[in-house]
């Protein structure tokens, strides 16, 4: 019988999103990830699979909920147009879904996010 989780999933990912929205998804380590969550690296593999999966659910959840003036969900959005959207069609998927909705005010901010990046 497995040993209940000792960790609130929901927070872990939170976590690693802010990390994400923070470092982008390919600068983030899976140390980083580690020392972020306070969770082993077994431990993380064994609840979500990859830092990928992680991503995911994270983002699928701000794609539900997505704000066009929330700074984080653009800094994800961002994240996940420039880093992942070429190599993971998930992440294209959830893309697609949030530019159709959000259209109108969308390129604005976003532009504006990317630009805001760049000079950090």
């Amino acid at each position: 019988m497995a040993r209940p989780r000792k960790f609130d999933e929901v927070e872990v990912v939170q976590q690693a999103m802010s990390l994400f929205a923070q470092n982008g998804f390919n600068a983030t380590s899976i140390d980083e990830l580690v020392e972020a969550t306070g969770l082993l690296r077994g431990s993380l593999y064994k609840a979500f699979g990859s830092k990928l999966n992680i991503f995911l659910i994270g983002f699928e959840e701000c794609a539900a909920a997505f704000d066009v003036d929330n700074e984080r969900h653009l800094d994800l959005l961002t994240v996940a147009l420039r880093d992942l959207t070429l190599s993971d069609d998930s992440t294209k998927e959830i893309c697609q879904k949030i530019l159709a909705n959000h259209s109108d005010s969308l390129a604005l901010n976003l532009g504006k996010n990317l630009l805001q990046r760049m000079e950090k």
